[in-house]
């Protein structure tokens, strides 16, 4: 049989397993397109936005990593629209022709039509997005050094997260050990009582998809931490260092850290009726868009109904990216033979999320779990959850660093700016 073209657009946790797998069959030449020429790890990005974890703990080199695979290939390129007529996609680098095309672009930030926010705050979606985030963070810190007005200091000091989902608990639960434990050392010239913490959120709970017993533990770590909780929070604006919420309260602040809310990516070309709520794309139970035999999406930038445990689709995690793609790459070759495919069924392992040093919650298999148990789990998912062995030998270095020592050496101002 003739080999096929088959071209995956983005290399995030959906597209790379795909890869991965696809490539043992010589029957497909594969081309990953990605506007990065890295894979990168997306639930530690808030460790490279705090300092605890350099960029390349968490990124590796596509060519790199496909050098033994001859049937692999890499293109660096911003997807601008799909021809499916011609089977033809257009980048920004050129066009490229297909068997069949997988869309695992993944999403980007929503900002829910809030062009102020949109504009002035700080979203951690990318690794541009991290560094951009620590550098506002110790520019801010310098320039309260130098200020001796204490509201202006305290406006420059004050941080408010929006967004109380795993990210949101993670980077705040981070920020405010590292208040605790560095920056007063950092920076003597500061009161510590200046620095405030806001976790902000429109829903009544923390961690809404965990358990109440989760939710509930959380709550008391982050309190215990010192941050200030606020939920049945609506961030309505944010603008001249002010969050107004819908409520009438504000908040004066110059850093707004924006973890709220994800859209599916525009993918030009495709018509109206493939598209789904969240821009996601309509897939039926083996992946393929809806209308067409050779395009397929997987990850978070798809929604399947056909699964009767989600009927509504899948949450926009990790591991069902990790799951569609593996699937798909099983299912490929009977797919195009004509054969019997396997539908996708999510299995679904559990959620953890860590809150600050040996703090974490953990609900696995139906039980619950908290405290140091469940950091160390989370540690270890995480840990071998990343691509590489280096990637994993030099993450684990910089953790039992900062584990022992309450501290790390990676606070650089680089110049970066967000991903807006």
């Amino acid at each position: 049989m003739e080999q096929k073209k088959v071209v995956i657009i983005g290399g995030g946790f959906a597209g790379i397993n795909l890869a991965q797998k696809l490539a043992k069959d010589n029957l497909f030449h594969i081309t990953l397109i990605d506007k990065n020429n890295y894979n990168f790890f997306p639930p530690l990005l808030y460790q490279v936005a705090t300092g605890f974890l350099d960029p390349s703990n968490i990124c590796y080199p596509f060519r790199k990593f496909f050098q033994k695979k001859s049937n692999l290939r890499f293109s660096l390129g911003l997807f601008q629209e799909v021809f499916p007529a011609e089977n033809r996609i257009s980048t920004d680098t050129g066009d490229v022709y297909y068997d069949y095309l997988i869309f695992a672009t993944g999403t980007e930030t929503n900002y829910f039509g809030m062009e102020n926010v949109r504009k002035n705050a700080v979203p951690m979606k990318t690794v541009k997005d991290a560094l951009a985030l620590r550098n506002h963070i110790l520019w801010n810190k310098e320039k309260a050094t130098k200020i001796a007005d204490v509201n202006a200091r305290k406006k420059l000091l004050s941080i408010v997260v929006a967004g109380a989902g795993p990210t949101g608990v993670e980077i705040s639960g981070m920020l405010a050990e590292m208040h605790k434990n560095i920056f007063k050392r950092d920076y003597p010239e500061l009161n510590r009582n200046e620095v405030q913490i806001y976790l902000v959120d429109a829903l009544p709970n923390v961690l809404n998809p965990m358990t109440k017993k989760s939710q509930q533990d959380t709550l008391g770590e982050l309190k215990g931490l010192g941050i200030n909780v606020l939920l049945d929070h609506a961030v309505k604006d944010f603008q001249d260092g002010v969050v107004t919420f819908a409520n009438g309260h504000t908040i004066e602040t110059e850093t707004l850290i924006w973890t709220s809310g994800v859209t599916g990516i525009a993918l030009p070309g495709l018509p109206k009726e493939a598209i789904g709520r969240g821009r996601r794309v309509l897939v039926d139970s083996y992946n393929r868009v809806k209308g067409y035999n050779n395009i397929f999406a997987i990850g978070d930038i798809c929604l399947m109904n056909s699964d009767e445990k989600f009927p509504d689709g899948h949450p926009q995690v990790a591991q069902v990216a990790i799951q569609q793609g593996r699937n798909l790459a099983k299912n490929f070759r009977s797919l195009i033979e004509g054969k019997t495919a396997h539908d996708f069924h999510y299995n679904d392992r559990g959620s953890m999320a860590i809150i600050g040093v040996n703090k974490a919650v953990a609900d696995l298999s139906g039980m619950h779990f908290n405290g140091f148990i469940a950091y160390m789990m989370w540690l270890v998912v995480h840990l071998f959850s990343l691509i590489r062995y280096r990637n994993q030998v030099k993450t684990l270095y910089n953790w039992i660093v900062a584990l022992f020592t309450r501290d790390q050496s990676l606070r650089f101002i680089l110049d970066a700016k967000p991903d807006k």
